[in-house]
């Protein structure tokens, strides 16, 4: 590291000089909710679950989207009877691993990007690969990763436009970070380009893990609970929005009311900490919040789903959903989870997070895109007035999503090779 980008240089010095603040800085993340205070031992690299015997496959993901694209990867690694670690950075992904993580599966905090807590660590586990997923490039964690000669892959890899541009500002340590794995997997033709610009070594495209993951859980007796509480109402569920969106969803919901007046709108927040705010966001429209216990009554007009772990209830019960992110220039959020369950997908311009997906999910329903308000209401108004329209444009959908899969297998068959090497 010596002969690299001062950039680099200066990073591994300031997080040696800082690492004693770290705690201090952890706690006060938990005082806030953004720390599990009974494991900030595991961001500082003390382990608290003991290492399995023999071979290891490490997987990271920064938070709950790159946890979920990395889950059939354990499923498939544990088959072949490997040890699998997930590292995850958030509190929300470690909750839902919680749930979802297969038993024989470990999950541990990924550790503060500070020299010493990153040597903890891996003296700890001693993996035999890692794996990366999407763009998750901590500097220390990689550096110490390969000169102690773990494989490395990123994989599911993601470079959006405005990334490149960021990146290739700071080319040199941009190409630093990347020659550190040992093969870079893209989700498509456009961020296998910009890895190839940027300097990664190996660059294959393997495309979107997220494409072969299973359905979301549903709960069944929830399920039941929830349909006999709408009784058959028109439903227009607005999933993972984000501050911006509910402001274009609430006269939506205002204008198709005119037309259905026992819609309910279901609005689930892409944080469940935004209840609060968009039950003020509703005005006089009555409402209720999931979190409370509550069920929508016939009265209720709004419902918030302000809940973890539940999307995939709601898509059950809906023909459509408007997937948030998209309205804004967030990028937009997973509209594979819908297909997946034949719920068609409508979504704003700015899809960029998952381009591929949208395009042919779109292409295939024959609509999708909204731009606004006002083709919010328009396509709401057609499936809801045409169920038969609703139900053939979720099986569009669904066939869309399935064509797209294929990238654990193509990843796997890359990855063996690593393991191989590694294991000689």
């Amino acid at each position: 590291m010596a002969s690299g980008p001062l950039g680099l240089l200066a990073y591994r010095y300031a997080t040696m000089a800082l690492a004693p603040a770290v705690p201090f800085f952890l706690r006060q993340r938990a005082l806030r909710g953004k720390e599990d205070t009974a494991r900030i031992g595991e961001r500082l690299g003390y382990a608290t679950v003991k290492r399995p015997a023999g071979e290891l496959v490490w997987i990271h993901g920064a938070s709950v989207g790159e946890c979920m694209a990395g889950l059939p990867l354990v499923d498939a690694f544990l088959k072949q009877d490997r040890n699998v670690l997930m590292t995850s950075g958030t509190v929300t992904s470690a909750q839902l691993l919680a749930e979802r993580l297969p038993g024989r599966a470990i999950h541990q905090f990924v550790p503060i990007d500070t020299p010493a807590a990153v040597k903890r660590f891996l003296e700890h586990w001693q993996p035999q690969i890692g794996l990366f997923v999407d763009s998750e490039l901590w500097p220390n964690l990689l550096r110490l990763s390969h000169a102690r000669g773990t494989k490395l892959a990123l994989i599911n890899g993601r470079i959006s436009e405005r990334s490149f541009e960021g990146w290739r500002r700071a080319r040199r340590i941009a190409t630093s970070l990347l020659s550190q794995f040992d093969v870079c997997l893209a989700q498509d033709a456009d961020t296998a380009h910009r890895l190839k610009m940027l300097g990664a070594p190996h660059v294959e495209v393997t495309g979107n893990l997220k494409a072969d993951a299973a359905p979301l859980n549903v709960n069944p007796v929830k399920l039941n609970e929830l349909q006999t509480a709408i009784n058959g109402r028109p439903i227009l569920l607005a999933a993972s929005t984000h501050p911006g969106e509910d402001e274009t969803i609430l006269p939506a919901h205002d204008t198709l009311r005119a037309t259905f007046r026992d819609l309910l709108t279901i609005i689930v927040p892409r944080h469940p900490d935004r209840g609060p705010d968009i039950a003020m966001l509703c005005g006089g429209r009555s409402n209720v919040r999931r979190s409370s216990g509550s069920l929508p009554t016939q009265d209720i007009q709004v419902y918030i789903a302000d809940t973890m772990g539940e999307l995939g209830l709601l898509y059950s019960i809906a023909p459509f959903a408007f997937v948030g992110g998209s309205l804004i220039p967030h990028g937009g959020q997973n509209p594979l989870e819908p297909a997946h369950v034949r719920c068609a997908v409508m979504a704003g311009p700015h899809t960029h997070n998952f381009s591929p997906a949208y395009q042919a999910i779109f292409t295939a329903q024959g609509a999708g895109l909204v731009n606004g308000c006002t083709d919010i209401v328009g396509l709401a108004k057609r499936w809801l007035s045409n169920p038969d329209d609703a139900r053939d444009a979720g099986q569009a959908a669904k066939s869309a999503a399935a064509a797209l899969g294929g990238g654990v297998k193509k990843t796997l068959d890359l990855i063996e090779p690593l393991l191989a090497d590694a294991r000689a």
